[in-house]
Parts: C-alpha cells; structure tokens; sequence
C-alpha cells in the first residue's frame, strides 16, 4: 500500500484511477483495458508530479524528507556495494543497531560503509531506535573509520536521522563527548570521506558523520542544526510555525548549495526517491564513482588539506581572506592587547561594556 503525504491528494486520485484502467478485472466484470485513457491520465499525473515537485515550500520537502516509503540507508548499501562485511560493537559499551558500518567493495575498490538506519517498519524502527544514534554508534564509527584510514580505504557515509538520541542513558555514557570525537575524527582523516544525506541530516548527529571532503545531497533531503518544530518551538514557543522555521533555516538541498555548505545535489525521481528505486541508485552510483575519482590522484596531505578548507571557507567573506584557497595555511592575526588597553578611551568602551553585563545578569536574577 502507497503511502501519500497531505499535498499528494491529486496524485493519490490519479494513481488510484490508472490503476483501475490497468485492471480489466474490474469491479464492472471483464473489459477491454482502454490505452488511449491510460496514456493521457499517465500524462496528466506526470505534470501534476511536476507541478507540486517543482514548487515544494521547505516544510514540504521536509515531508518528503521523512516519508517512510523513501529509501533507507539499508536499502542502498545492499544494491550499491558488493560483498559486504558488517563489523559491529564500540569496544567500550556495546552494539548500536541504529548505523550500520562495515567493509565492502563499490566497483571493485574497498571502501568503509556508514549508514544510519531508521528501519522500514514499526519493529525494525523501535530496533533502530529511529536512526538516532547512542555514543556507543559514534565510538564504533570512531573505531572503523581510524582502521580506515590506517589501510588507506575511503569512507562513504550515509546520513538519514532526526537527530541523536537524547535519552538520559545516552548522555550519561558521554553524548556530546561522542559527537565532538566524531567530528574531530573525521576532520584528521587523511582517506577521502563523502557523505550522502539521504533523508534528514538532523542537528550534530548528522554533522558527527558528515564532516567530509565532499557533502553531496539528494534533491529532497533536508540538512538543519533543529527540526522545523523544534525551531518554532524555541523562537515563538508555537510548533506549528513550522513552516515559517523551515523558511529561516534554509534546510533544503538549494539553499545549502548556494551557501557552499554542501558539494552537490543528486537528481531525484520525479515525485521523490521513493517512486523509482532503481533510478535513484543509479543516480548515487554515478556521484560516488565520479568523487572518488577526484581523489584518485591526490595524496593523503591533499586530501587532508581539501577537507579542511572546505569547512574554513564556509561562511567566510572572500575580501577579508587573501588566499582563500589555501585557508589551511592562514594564520590569525593576533592584536596587541596592552597596546588597547593603554588608551584612556578604549578603557572607557572596556569598562562600560562590563558595566551594562553586570546590570544585565543582575536584572535577569
């Protein structure tokens, strides 16, 4: 059974109507199945997918993002890779089912496989615990991809979670110790790393896995620090400002590639990842292939140097940085403090500055 989101209801009627016409052991008894009407109610449902997926609202495309037909992590790492070898267990605590890691071959090359799993139905979800990841997922991850980089073997990542798991057992095993480990391992690693945001790549823990030489996107994915309704929630304490939050955040995979936060947009299906799997795969197949052959001919400092400009040349104004393709190199200038300090003027802005923090923080107790 299709599942339709709250703007699908056209398509809904359309598909449920051809497939009708394609039935000729219809409720009516035995018929002649009319070509001539399927084709042209097939040419109204294709431009009526055009028409609402060519112009989706960011909160739209935040349900895509989430629609539980689309593809998982799973899914791709079984049709995409060969000979696959899951390795499991964090060393310290124990196995976490929400990502899935392990050794496998894409094209004949050895390549570490992550991929974060929200499962395909109620019980493997729970089993999942809905992609959202415990520290023990980020040490293990932390252990395969130092193994990685210790035999030369790229890493490919698959990101698809609404966030990490902010349970009380979770932060007591050190959460936030996990994500910033992660993070800090991946920006050391001298292999090349991509990412592929899938679904949602929700809040630190998607950027645990996604600090990659190359950040590539599917057409309808989202990549945020908060969920939409998280962020209405904080700013105007209303979780049904979603929409207005998903405008804000500039979530969408347009949006990021104009900021330079991500490296490319893969192509979706029309009417979403989920209408035409084998499409899809295709398609991711072609991006993998054509970023690692980037890397083929660079060494590991290269690769190292590439990853760590890429995240220092975001959000950067290119006047104030003379060489900004080499941002590795820059240094901070660093200002004389005594040198301020000695003006009688400068002590003055000092000391009214510390001033008004004071009446601040007083007022606020």
């Amino acid at each position: 059974m299709k599942n339709y989101l709250n703007f699908e209801s056209d398509i809904k009627n359309l598909e449920n109507e051809l497939e009708k016409l394609k039935d000729p052991f219809n409720q009516e008894g035995l018929s002649e199945v009319d070509t001539k009407k399927i084709s042209k109610t097939q040419e109204e449902l294709d431009e009526k997918l055009k028409n609402i997926y060519s112009n989706l609202d960011p909160w739209q495309i935040t349900l895509v993002a989430r629609h539980e037909d689309r593809p998982k992590s799973k899914f791709f790492i079984d049709n995409l890779f060969d000979d696959f070898i899951s390795l499991e267990g964090d060393r310290h605590y124990g196995e976490d089912k929400s990502v899935i890691t392990g050794l496998a071959k894409f094209q004949n090359q050895s390549v570490l496989v992550i991929g974060q799993e929200k499962g395909e139905n109620l019980e493997t979800r729970i089993q999942r615990n809905f992609g959202m990841m415990r520290p023990e997922g980020y040490r293990k991850t932390i252990r395969l991809m130092e193994l990685a980089n210790k035999f030369e073997i790229p890493i490919i990542s698959f990101i698809d979670t609404p966030g990490a798991y902010p349970g009380v057992g979770a932060e007591e095993r050190g959460q936030a110790e996990a994500i910033a480990k992660s993070i800090e391992c991946c920006m050391k690693l001298k292999v090349p790393t991509l990412a592929i945001i899938i679904g949602e790549g929700g809040s630190g823990g998607a950027i645990a896995l996604a600090s990659s030489n190359k950040v590539l996107m599917l057409e309808n994915a989202i990549y945020s620090v908060i969920s939409p309704e998280g962020c209405a929630t904080i700013l105007w304490r209303d979780p049904k400002r979603m929409l207005d939050a998903a405008r804000a955040m500039k979530l969408s995979a347009k949006d990021l590639l104009e900021l330079n936060i991500i490296d490319e947009i893969i192509k979706e299906p029309l009417g979403g990842a989920h209408r035409d799997k084998d499409l899809i795969l295709e398609n991711i197949r072609s991006s993998i292939s054509k970023n690692l052959d980037f890397f083929k001919n660079m060494t590991p400092e290269e690769i190292l140097n590439d990853r760590k400009n890429k995240f220092l040349q975001i959000g950067r104004n290119r006047g104030f940085v003379a060489n900004p393709e080499s941002l590795s190199a820059s240094q901070i200038s660093r200002f004389n403090f005594q040198e301020i300090i000695k003006s009688k003027k400068s002590i003055l802005i000092i000391s009214g500055i510390v001033v008004a923090l004071v009446t601040i923080f007083a007022l606020m107790l």
